[in-house]
């Protein structure tokens, strides 16, 4: 860790701290919004946004800028209307509600996402889902836990999670529930997944986090604020995500792609004989 977060932003354990309570209120201001009904817009690429997404993205911004004034922050709903920030080695990365579709057709699995990237890595994230009251937070040195959030947004006790060792007889794979691909379909044949778990949103990192499954593939379009937290919160946990193909970590703050990611694996504790 760099002497960068003791003297200017403080321990990882603190900024998970920190990260955590802005992840909270956004998600108290996503249910109180989901409770008044949802309007639906569509962006310029024609994916949907709700007033939700912005609420709680003006939340975990405000936040950031009072908190961490000096650290720029890459966000979706911001990006998406060209407010991108010269971001430099440091910065802040965050989609507000990860998982709209599911918000849209009432399902539970969205999160709020709040990730901490240093020179390219993403360090320390916070995945938040809301409607299941359960938080994720990770930072690479420091480990990964799970936390259940009461109805009235209070912290219960973290508990230590790890992602676990696959069972080559029994490998259990996660797939995607609303983009799954003929590819991932025909990857999964190939490693002879014995089981697949449909998920949505930036909770599938966490279900290999918490050792629940062992591999999810991803072989369509995602941008950096999808990826950044639960990588982290993965990671932490002693998964890993690679590009695919080619095997290589995945990183951040890809400026010549327009902050898109490309195809990846993400592994629970990785078997070096697995595909």
């Amino acid at each position: 860790m760099s002497q960068l977060f003791d003297l200017e932003l403080g321990t990882l354990p603190e900024i998970l701290d920190a990260l955590s309570q802005f992840a909270v209120k956004a998600g108290h201001e996503i249910m109180a919004q989901r409770a008044g009904g949802v309007a639906v817009e569509r962006k310029a690429d024609a994916s949907p946004v709700t007033a939700a997404d912005k609420a709680a993205e003006d939340i975990i911004l405000d936040g950031l800028s009072t908190q961490f004034p000096t650290i720029p922050v890459l966000a979706e709903e911001a990006a998406s209307s060209g407010l991108i920030p010269d971001l430099g080695s440091i910065f802040f990365l965050v989609d507000p509600m990860d998982g709209t579709k599911e918000f849209i057709s009432d399902s539970g699995e969205f999160t709020v996402n709040i990730a901490l990237v240093e020179n390219t890595q993403s360090i320390l994230g916070v995945v938040y889902a809301p409607a299941l009251g359960k938080l994720y937070r990770g930072a690479i040195g420091v480990g990964a836990e799970k936390i259940i959030v009461t109805p009235h947004g209070c912290l219960e006790e973290p508990v230590s999670i790890a992602a676990r060792v696959p069972d080559q007889a029994h490998i259990t794979a996660i797939a995607s529930r609303s983009h799954r691909s003929a590819a991932t379909d025909s990857f999964l044949d190939e490693i002879g997944a014995a089981e697949v778990v449909s998920a949505g949103s930036s909770l599938k990192f966490c279900l290999l986090a918490e050792g629940l499954a062992d591999i999810y593939p991803r072989f369509g379009r995602t941008m950096e604020w999808d990826t950044g937290a639960g990588q982290a919160v993965l990671e932490a946990a002693g998964g890993k995500v690679v590009e695919h193909p080619g095997g290589n970590h995945l990183r951040y703050g890809k400026e010549a792609r327009a902050y898109d990611n490309p195809h990846f694996i993400a592994y629970g504790r990785r078997n070096p004989s697995a595909a």
